[in-house]
């Protein structure tokens, strides 16, 4: 998750349906806090649904908003949630955990495309960041979510809530992009990845060491290659032809997008296993750029780049 910029996440989970549902009516309120710490908590740790996901959805847009998509049957998120909540809480404001029982609200569950829980994904400026899936212990999930204040402050996202506050402070003002990089950010949004990737290709031209233009170029080619993609259809096109290198690299580009980085660079491996030298190439570039993504110091990098070592010497 290191080097995912939520802009250039655009389209890989679908929020669309669940951005203009209304809120909960306001003579549907909770039971109010007894004390200040109550107050607090409220504020920063809170229940969504289906009918409040908008609330959180803009709340994202100045501080970071955690996803814990959790069931009640779920014994590895009764081990996680304590934690999420932990950190959530002494990180005072800067972080709001929005926690989301999947069986009570299974359009947002199928809006984040939970094929497993718990599932943890962030909300950058109204845009979703995959973070991890499954039981991760403590140091783990400080690392991300110290990962996730930095890309948040990367996208402009650094506001914060005050204690017993539902209302964000106001975000510090951040410098303006380059030029190319705004470019490259406008064409995202738009929808025009070309333009972008062009963008980006011209950063890196004029300044080989930009590494903020490396990692955006791979996040919007991934998205490019990503868009109009049905999971279900490049499954079914992967499992038939199980050593076709562009069917297996679809479906690894939409296991990153929707956050399952570890099954997207087991297929890739178990590919390059399988294929003869000169096949492998591709497929070996493609984890290269795949790993760039996630970041070099991720444990699931770490570990796919020591079984990479192995199947090549």
């Amino acid at each position: 998750m290191t080097d995912i910029s939520p802009a250039a996440l655009r389209g890989a989970v679908d929020l669309s349906a669940l951005r203009n549902r209304p809120a909960t009516p306001a003579n549907q309120t909770d039971a109010a806090p007894t004390d200040a710490a109550a107050a607090a908590t409220g504020a920063l740790i809170r229940d969504i649904t289906d009918e409040t996901f908008g609330e959180v959805l803009e709340l994202s847009r100045t501080v970071p908003v955690v996803i814990d998509l959790w069931a009640e049957w779920c014994g590895p998120c009764k081990q996680l949630s304590p934690i999420l909540e932990k950190i959530t809480q002494e990180l005072a404001g800067r972080v709001v955990l929005a926690k989301v029982d999947v069986d009570a609200n299974p359009q947002l569950a199928q809006g984040f495309r939970a094929q497993s829980i718990p599932m943890v994904v962030a909300l950058v400026a109204g845009q979703p960041v995959p973070m991890f899936n499954g039981a991760v212990p403590e140091e783990q999930v400080r690392q991300v979510f110290d990962q996730l204040l930095q890309l948040a402050a990367q996208n402009g996202v650094t506001g914060s809530l005050s204690v017993g506050d539902e209302q964000p402070e106001e975000p510090a003002e951040e410098p303006p992009l380059p030029p190319l990089h705004a470019e490259a950010y406008a064409a995202i949004e738009n929808g025009d990845y070309a333009t972008a990737i062009r963008a980006y290709e011209k950063a890196l031209a004029e300044n080989p060491r930009d590494d903020e233009a490396r990692a955006g170029l791979g996040q919007v080619r991934l998205l490019d290659r990503v868009q109009g993609l049905d999971l279900q259809e490049a499954r079914a096109a992967a499992a038939a032809a199980p050593q076709d290198a562009d069917a297996q690299f679809a479906v690894a580009d939409l296991d990153i997008a929707g956050g399952h980085v570890e099954d997207a660079f087991g297929r890739l491996l178990d590919l390059f296993a399988v294929l003869g030298p000169d096949e492998r190439t591709p497929v070996r570039e493609r984890l290269v750029e795949l790993f760039g993504l996630i970041g070099a110091d991720d444990p699931r990098v770490i570990s796919a780049r020591t079984r990479l070592s192995s199947l090549l010497f």
